[in-house]
């Protein structure tokens, strides 16, 4: 795999000269609340190894990415706000070239860990330390208190309810205020702007620090975000029913290459073009009736049982009164993303749900024999004021001159990218268009999946965090923000396949009729088809 760790922030400018700080070292003294500075060191160029790191552990290629890495003052810590609180965090700073700004970085699922970087994260638009120091910038990151094994790990919430609160809101909101704290103390001056960009339980993060921290960061980019965590149980408990719960409707993973082809086939070019992509699935009224078998069972076609269980996908679960708890997947994405349509492909929806039994405290949950709409009351009244963030008042945030940026992948298969478009509907109902507008966008993504990949243009990091940058700092509202696919996935010197404008939602790109369709100037944003 090529790495290419500067291409998440291509384009951001920052200054050459070195910065004029106070010792690395002297940070350990800095008395800071509930905090304390377990080490401050400048870690020399290209020396960083992520700690605990077994030799053979990394392939060469991602050693070489942390290899680039500039000197930088790596400040790491704990912060107990409760008697049961743990939280571990780091701050790195550019020894030279601090563009003068600081990025927060998010966690993925269930957290547990330092955000340090990856192969295949390195290469994508998800921040890391890595790629933010690459860019210039201060960055944060923190393990929202607690170590996990991976990020679906949830025993460590197992009677531990401060530790699900900072997890939920609290770790990233004091890692904010510590590591401003600490770069003001290095630089001897404060950062000028805070920014923070992540995606998945990343994103949630980013809406919680704008719903309950509107001071903690001047702009927010939430990619995906999970944001009812509760709801989003209840939605994966009904998938794993839907397919497990009868062994004769499973869907195996050979089939599902034939369902996305259905759903192509039937409504790739309701937008006018047939390029591949669905622009918007919500027009794509599916049928997966026209898959049933005929004959012999084969890959090319589906069961009976197998239909019922991916209609009930596509429609999400519903309580007793045929209400939506959370909205179901969409077509057109079936077969991408390096996840799959879980669970019914890779099984991850398994592994995530033991996670969440673990967080919703009662290990013992059968999701395949559990009542979903139960369930999700019960945890929703149980943790959804510590775990969701899907409070539309953002009065607070745009008062102080916040502004909010909001991406998904319409291809997604783990969160379904409609609950991403019901928060920002309800952001204008509550707040009002003309005022939701002067701080906020969605941007959605055709043929993304989850955060990164799929078969659309979907590297856009750049773009898009420079965006928020100049709404931020001049005060220029953001409208389409271009997207590149490369001929592979994060990596320029693949060649580029694709471009095509992202649209301020409910904006679509519209092909203006002449120039290929792989050339994002020969597109222009307005009105869906009717």
């Amino acid at each position: 795999m090529r790495i290419t760790l500067p291409v998440l922030f291509a384009g951001v400018l920052f200054a050459t000269a070195p910065v004029f700080a106070a010792p690395c070292a002297s940070l350990t003294a800095l008395k800071l609340p509930a905090t304390t500075i377990t080490a401050a060191e400048v870690v020399p160029a290209g020396a960083f190894r992520p700690p605990g790191l077994r030799p053979g552990a990394l392939p060469a290629d991602e050693l070489r990415a942390f290899e680039r890495l500039p000197a930088f003052c790596r400040v790491q810590g704990v912060i107990a706000p409760s008697s049961d609180s743990h939280i571990e965090f780091e701050v790195w700073m550019p020894v030279n070239g601090w563009n003068g700004r600081y990025l927060g970085v998010g966690n993925g699922a269930l957290a547990g860990s330092i955000t340090y970087g990856g192969p295949a994260i390195m290469t994508s638009d998800v921040p890391t330390l890595s790629s933010a120091l690459m860019a210039g910038y201060a960055a944060s990151s923190t393990d929202t208190g607690h170590e996990a094994a991976s990020d679906n790990d949830g025993k460590w919430a197992l009677g531990h309810r401060e530790k699900i609160i900072d997890y939920g809101y609290r770790a990233v909101h004091e890692t904010a205020e510590r590591a401003k704290a600490i770069i003001r103390a290095f630089y001897r001056r404060a950062p000028e702007h805070s920014y923070f960009d992540s995606c998945s339980n990343g994103g949630r993060q980013g809406l919680m620090e704008a719903q309950r921290y509107p001071a903690d960061y001047d702009g927010v980019i939430a990619g995906a975000p999970a944001a009812s965590i509760t709801q989003l149980n209840a939605h994966m408990e009904w998938d794993v029913q839907a397919t497990d719960k009868d062994p004769a409707s499973y869907i195996p993973a050979n089939k599902w290459p034939a369902v996305q082809a259905a759903a192509l086939e039937q409504c790739d070019a309701l937008d006018g073009l047939k390029d591949g992509l669905i622009e918007d699935p919500r027009r794509c009224d599916f049928k997966p009736r026209v898959l049933l078998c005929h004959g012999p069972e084969s890959p090319s076609c589906l069961t009976a049982p197998q239909i019922r269980a991916l209609e009930k996908i596509y429609a999400g679960p519903r309580d007793s009164q045929g209400r939506q708890i959370f909205p179901g997947l969409v077509p057109g994405g079936e077969t991408g993303g390096p996840i799959g349509w879980a669970p019914v492909v890779s099984g991850r929806t398994h592994v995530l749900l033991t996670g969440a039994a673990d967080l919703m405290q009662n290990p013992h949950w059968n999701f395949l024999t559990g009542d979903v709409e139960h369930d999700a009351d019960r945890y929703a009244a149980a943790l959804g004021h510590i775990l969701n963030a899907t409070d539309p008042d953002l009065t607070a945030f745009e008062a102080r001159g916040g502004k909010l940026i909001l991406y998904h992948g319409w291809s997604d298969p783990v969160i379904s990218p409609l609950a991403t478009v019901a928060y920002d509907e309800a952001v204008v109902a509550r707040m009002g268009r003309a005022d939701a507008e002067r701080f906020t966008r969605l941007y959605m993504v055709p043929g993304m999946p989850h955060c990164l990949g799929g078969s659309g243009p979907n590297t856009f990091g750049a773009t898009m965090l420079t965006a928020l940058q100049h709404w931020v700092e001049k005060g220029v509202a953001p409208q389409a923000i271009v997207a590149t696919k490369y001929r592979t996935n994060g990596d320029p010197a693949s060649g580029i396949a694709r471009t095509r404008p992202l649209c301020p939602y409910p904006q679509v790109a519209r092909y203006k009729g002449t120039g290929s369709i792989d050339v994002a100037a020969n597109f222009a944003c307005g009105a869906p088809p009717r």
